[in-house]
């Protein structure tokens, strides 16, 4: 648990609320949290989402997890502390998107369960889904977009998600896509069908 610093302060809430946001967007706000293997395709899906959104007159915003790292978690490395810390960050973020109304997509490969669960706790049920990217190791590691792979087995990379450091696969996600079987156009299709059908959009 982070340990809160901060003292004398107060919440405020806001004249506006989530519902009066999503009224004027005529969407719902929802975090897709996008996990994954390193190069299991997480960005790849989530910005090809947010492309076929806005095709649709949809506001979205994508949280990925380098770029993430290279500003707001700037200061955290590849311990377990730091991980929990990065993804507990990100959790608070992805919240305050959700209240603004908008489609949220998270990209980290967050491969602790406990953390992923942290984020959908601090959510109401119908703000959050997971979306598991699955794609086998051995088929990542001989794509190896970014030769992360070889560095790792090489030892090059210490703490590696599922060469020396684990990966918890998620138990119950609500969108499960196989980016060794599927297209990126297919995965595509199967996160709008959802969006549709729990009603985050209407077409």
């Amino acid at each position: 648990m982070t340990l809160r610093k901060a003292t004398n302060i107060t919440w405020y809430d806001a004249n506006v609320n989530r519902k009066e946001r999503e009224t004027l967007l005529n969407q719902k706000g929802i975090v897709l949290w996008f996990t994954g293997l390193s190069g299991s395709g997480k960005s790849t899906i989530a910005h090809a989402v947010e492309n076929k959104l806005y095709s649709m007159g949809r506001l979205t915003y994508v949280l990925d997890g380098d770029n993430i790292r290279h500003g707001i978690n700037q200061n955290l490395g590849f311990s377990p502390e730091d991980r929990k810390e990065n993804i507990r960050r990100i959790g608070e973020i992805t919240k305050l998107f959700v209240d603004t109304g908008v489609i949220t997509l998270a990209a980290f490969i967050s491969p602790y369960y406990e953390d992923r669960q942290r984020i959908r706790d601090i959510l109401d049920d119908r703000q959050f889904a997971m979306v598991y990217v699955y794609i086998p190791l051995e088929v990542v590691e001989k794509r190896d977009p970014k030769g992360l792979y070889k560095k790792a087995r090489a030892g090059e990379i210490k703490q590696f998600t599922g060469i020396d450091a684990p990966y918890e696969e998620p138990r119950n996600p609500e969108i499960v896509v196989d980016t060794s079987r599927q297209s990126v156009d297919e995965c595509v299709d199967i996160i709008i069908k959802y969006l549709i059908e729990k009603k985050v959009i209407t077409i």
